[in-house]
């Protein structure tokens, strides 16, 4: 039997890095997309990773991505983790900037999630995850750089469960409500688990997509016990 694959679109060191560990752990084949793949090279040595150089943004080179995840297996499960922001005073955005957020953090969502809907629905089942904000539900001041995309990566996530649920394909729109842990920040020990661990993160994530077809979620916030909400 093949080994399911699992993309991580936006892949860095941090969250991404923690799933690229975790789901080769369990089995995975592990294929990550990256503008900067360099970046990666440690993760892959560790994972045996497949690191693909990426730009979300554009369909020509997110179709490479998985053409390359084919060649390594079954798709089973995508997370698109890439993000575009920009934040400042609305009258002094710069469009370029602003235009470039909605590239890759709504329209790269947009281009990921439907190379990996195709293969899914091949396949007869799967998992589609896209990580939010805070951002995705609450417009704050100075920050309509990133809300924009974070909405809209909000509605195609809404719009894709719907489509693709009663298809047995898993979407799921993940909240993440606070600062995840940098890598090699220790913790503070005055301020204990102040800050998201990536490597917990990870493990709903998985959890997710592991979830049995009758009670499956589609938002999920995650935020420490310390965050006001």
């Amino acid at each position: 039997m093949a080994t399911d694959v699992a993309v991580i679109a936006g892949a860095g060191q941090g969250l991404s890095a923690s799933l690229a560990r975790l789901l080769t752990k369990e089995g995975f084949r592990v294929v990550l997309a990256s503008r900067n793949t360099g970046k990666l090279a440690s993760l892959v040595e560790e994972t045996g990773a497949l690191a693909v150089e990426t730009d979300v943004a554009d369909a020509a080179s997110v179709a490479r991505l998985f053409e390359a995840a084919d060649k390594a297996g079954p798709l089973a499960l995508a997370v698109f983790n890439a993000s575009g922001r920009t934040r400042g005073p609305i009258a002094e955005l710069d469009p370029d900037a602003v235009k470039q957020a909605l590239l890759v953090g709504a329209y790269g969502g947009f281009l990921v999630g439907q190379q990996a809907a195709r293969r899914l629905l091949a396949r007869g089942s799967g998992s589609i995850l896209f990580t939010g904000a805070t951002a995705s539900l609450k417009g704050f001041s100075g920050s309509a750089g990133f809300a924009m995309p974070k909405f809209g990566l909000h509605g195609l996530a809404q719009s894709m469960a719907r489509e693709l649920s009663p298809k047995n394909i898993h979407v799921a729109h993940c909240i993440i409500d606070g600062q995840i842990e940098p890598p090699g920040q220790a913790t503070e020990p005055d301020q204990p688990d102040r800050r998201l661990s990536p490597d917990a993160i990870a493990e709903t994530y998985l959890a997710v997509h592991r979830q049995h077809r009758s009670a499956w979620s589609f938002e999920v916030e995650l935020r420490p016990w310390v965050e006001t909400f």
